[in-house]
């Protein structure tokens, strides 16, 4: 049988190149458990500037108490992003990609031995053949998911094919009925060997289901469900229990256990996604894994705190961007129902190595064997903004090489990607896979909000045959600033909950975009931001990195998409106020509401999602507010204080930055005015250059300053030195994305930039 052996506990950690052959027993080695990351602290700190390099992580194993003739593989559930394994000094395996789990069989190691040392090299440097190679997130270095000594028998499911299960499942309806179609891959089998499958009902647990048959290396089973129940998403996320066992004689020599879910679902371009037959538009969240203080380097407890703040803001799907995340984290969606968008890390810029586009075929590949069953999953993502450095030739056969591999390899899902809001809607990016989407930020990064229903119109009315989602949008948020006037780029939690009262009520109108995901459910570490006064953060979240604290649009969401009878006062961190009326809004998805403020009943006000009572006076000092929701017999409250002073507190307003305070310098009224000729540009060695990369241009202040006004000038939306920082090595001249050429002439924009920059010297 197959023992599963923990070896999370007793490493020695350290950054070095040096590998031991014996346990290291110095001081300058620091003595750790998994999971564990060394960017933990200095990759949410801001500056851009965490470690990016080799560690190694070392641990001596004991050779298990198990049969003479059991076989060893090691199991990695994520290591960030280079991983050499080493055994008593001796490298044994290479695995490039720091989100896929990969497996390393050992066993000649212990065929004269009790215990060896296990060394890990650990390489998060930026590699031009390995995924992703800029993004707006910090790539953690480390070992920071599990990892596990697998002893199993010589004749056995094959857990090391892409460090898969060794078992397929998939299901389809046959009228009142359903069948499961079971396909087991063994390794070595005997004549007389069998693969045996035990279908229980997860509630009940009595047997629906058995079938047997002679195991060969690729096993092929099928057997009826008669009236079965439906995995219905969140509703009911009903599963099966399935025990696949590789049998000889009165032994079980493997047993793999699948909790699968039965379902049917299909996307219409005018109706938007169906399961089970019946309308069910899908409206979540984005996920990143990390933590403040954690890193990405998550325990079990984790990941269900993530999954029950997800359920609690009443989502119903969920995009785990922009890499293959944790399994538990998708078993997890499987038992709790959240419809699930996964994707790999091919995003924001294309490698023209060929060898990167091989690492994007391989981390496809391990993302659907290693997912393959979990029924929560329905889309796989081939891309994010892959175009952010611009349509690179060879990129739309990459793009449609992974399409094909995804359905060579699984027939039963949809494949989709994520474009940036650039894209030009008539780009033939938009025809690659089944359904496609959108990360638009209209009323944050450019133009404004009510945009983007601009958008899905000309969309729909260019390709009505193609269905379109929203796969990111949102905008920042920081719980200390506040305005009774909110604006775009305040950083107010008023104007991050104004903002998505829109897109709230323009989603639950319009069920014909497929998917919507929050752009993020939680803040998230990126070292080269510096956002809102906070550094090294994205803040876009509904929840604070820490998970301490849900912000106002968490609870406007709820209202939104909740069946929990919740009512939630606003601007509750908002406390010190100095006008004597002021107006107060509640969300609640119960039809009333009943405010009260120091005792007074100021009556009750029906209502959908959005409650305002105007002109509350409050008097001077401590004011006592509470709101009471009413649906019928039932009633919820929510109280806060606001605190009524004579001048407005200073501490709300956030301090103006220098980019801020020098502003834009639009040196430039009329491009044409410069008489550039694209084809004659100048690259002095010694100035600056289009040729250098973003990461040099902005850390030079004078050119960064050049750099940055031009794009918020002549581009298609504006930014910051900060934002510029997740670009790294990417070239100026490589950043055309930036720029609508219906609007520009781009050649003329990248002389305009090449000039200015030439005039500075390195």
């Amino acid at each position: 049988m197959r023992i599963i052996e923990n070896v999370m506990e007793g490493w020695m950690f350290k950054k070095t190149e040096e590998i031991p052959n014996v346990l290291p027993a110095d001081e300058s080695w620091d003595r750790i458990n998994l999971p564990h990351t060394y960017n933990a602290f200095d990759g949410q700190d801001g500056g851009n500037d965490y470690y990016k390099g080799k560690a190694v992580y070392v641990k001596r194993l004991e050779r298990p108490l198990v049969s003479p003739d059991s076989e060893f593989i090691l199991s990695f559930g994520g290591v960030n992003s280079v991983a050499r394994v080493y055994i008593d000094g001796e490298f044994v395996q290479e695995h490039r990609g720091g989100y896929s789990r990969f497996r390393v069989n050992i066993t000649r190691f212990f065929e004269n031995k009790k215990s060896i040392v296990l060394a890990v090299e650990v390489d998060n440097t930026n590699s031009s053949d390995v995924y992703p190679q800029m993004a707006d997130f910090t790539f953690y270095g480390g070992i920071y998911r599990d990892v596990s000594l697998i002893s199993v028998p010589k004749t056995r499911f094959d857990i090391e094919y892409y460090a898969g299960s060794g078992v397929a499942v998939t299901s389809k309806l046959d009228g009142e009925d359903a069948i499961i179609d079971i396909t087991a891959y063994v390794k070595d089998p005997d004549e007389s060997d069998m693969v045996m499958v035990e279908v229980r009902d997860n509630d009940s647990y009595d047997d629906v289901g058995f079938v047997v048959a002679p195991a060969k290396k690729i096993t092929k089973l099928s057997l009826k469900i008669d009236n079965p129940r439906l995995w219905n998403g969140i509703e009911d996320p009903f599963l099966y229990d399935l025990s696949i066992k590789l049998v000889r004689h009165n032994e079980v020599l493997d047993d793999v256990e699948v909790n699968h879910g039965i379902r049917e679902y299909y996307v219409d371009p005018d109706k938007g996604f169906f399961l089970n037959g019946r309308s069910f538009p899908l409206r979540g969240v984005s996920r990143h894994q990390d933590r403040l203080g954690n890193g990405n380097a998550l325990d079990q407890i984790d990941h269900f705190d993530d999954l029950d703040l997800i359920l609690d803001v009443g989502a119903n799907t969920v995009r785990l961007a922009h890499y293959q995340q944790d399994d538990y984290f998708y078993e997890l969606c499987d038992r709790y129902g959240l419809i699930v968008w996964a994707e790999i890390p091919f995003i924001s810029r294309m490698n023209k190595d060929p060898k990167a586009h091989e690492n994007a075929m391989e981390q496809m590949k391990e993302l659907i064997y290693q997912n393959y069953n979990h029924s929560s999953i329905f889309f796989w993502g081939i891309s994010n903004e892959i175009t952010i450095a611009g349509d690179i030739p060879g990129l739309t056969d990459n793009l449609r090489e992974l399409d094909e591999l995804v359905k060579s390899i699984d027939k039963t899902r949809l494949t989709t990607m994520a474009q940036v809001s650039m894209l030009p809607m008539e780009s033939e990016h938009n025809q690659i896979t089944d359904i496609l989407a959108y990360n638009l930020y209209y009323g944050w990064y450019g133009g404004k909000y009510t945009d983007n229903e601009v958008w899905f119109d000309k969309f729909r009315a260019m390709h009505p045959n193609r269905a379109v989602g929203l796969s990111e949008y949102g905008c920042e948020g920081i719980i200390s600033w506040h305005s009774n006037t909110p604006a775009c780029k305040d950083y107010t939690e008023e104007y991050q909950a104004e903002y998505h009262e829109h897109m709230a009520k323009l989603l639950s109108e319009r069920p014909e975009i497929w998917g919507s995901y929050i752009w993020n459910m939680f803040d998230f570490g990126c070292d080269a931001r510096d956002e809102g006064g906070v550094q090294g953060r994205n803040n876009k979240g509904l929840v604070t990195i820490d998970r301490k604290i849900k912000k106002d649009s968490f609870y406007l969401y709820k209202a939104y998409w909740s069946d929990e009878s919740f009512v939630h006062i606003t601007s509750k961190r908002f406390a010190i106020r100095c006008a004597e009326k002021i107006n107060v809004k509640i969300y609640s998805n119960m039809p009333k509401v009943r405010l009260f403020v120091n005792g007074v009943d100021l009556g009750e006000k029906e209502g959908d999602k959005i409650f305002i009572f105007e002109n509350v006076s409050l008097n001077m000092g401590s004011n006592y507010i509470k709101a009471v929701g009413v649906n019928l017999d039932e009633e919820v409250v929510d109280r806060t204080t606001f605190i009524r002073e004579e001048k407005p507190f200073a501490g709300y307003v956030k301090p103006v930055e220098k980019e801020e305070e020098d502003g834009v310098k639009n040196w430039f009224d009329d491009i044409d005015k410069e008489n550039l000729e694209a084809g004659k540009l100048e690259f002095k060695p010694e100035f600056f250059s289009i040729k250098d990369t973003v990461d040099d241009v902005i850390r030079n202040d004078e050119a960064g300053d050049i750099l940055v006004s031009i794009i918020n000038q002549f581009g298609t939306m504006k930014t910051k030195k900060s934002m510029l920082g997740i670009m790294g090595g990417m070239q100026v001249d490589e950043m055309a994305a930036f720029f609508n050429p219906e609007k520009v002439d781009t050649d003329k924009v990248f002389a305009l930039i090449n000039k200015k920059l030439q005039e500075i010297r390195k």
